[in-house]
């Protein structure tokens, strides 16, 4: 027999809490991490930067934050345009 129409079951929305790590990603990260301890850890990483630039960056962009702060208020970015016009002076051109 189907719910009476509008109600919830009792459990709804009871999900993993907000910031909650997921069991299996922590323990990927952990075997990452132990394997990095493993292999020379900083040292490592700064000879794969040379030897292999283009995995070393995406790496570089999977774990740098996606976030931006800035240091306007709440946290906003302040963006300033401008445009600015020079003139530049330059040899004048006598008739002859």
């Amino acid at each position: 027999m189907a719910a009476p129409k509008g109600t919830m079951p009792p459990n709804a929305g009871k999900g993993r809490g907000k910031g909650t790590p997921n069991k299996i990603n922590k323990a990927l990260k952990d075997m990452i991490l132990g394997a990095l301890d493993d292999n020379g850890g900083q040292a490592y990483l700064s000879q794969q930067a040379r030897e292999n630039p283009t995995a070393f960056l995406t790496l570089i962009g999977k774990v740098l934050p996606v976030t931006l702060m800035g240091n306007g208020e709440d946290g906003a970015i302040k963006v300033i345009s401008r445009i600015e016009r020079v003139i530049i002076d330059g040899p004048t051109v006598t008739d002859g």
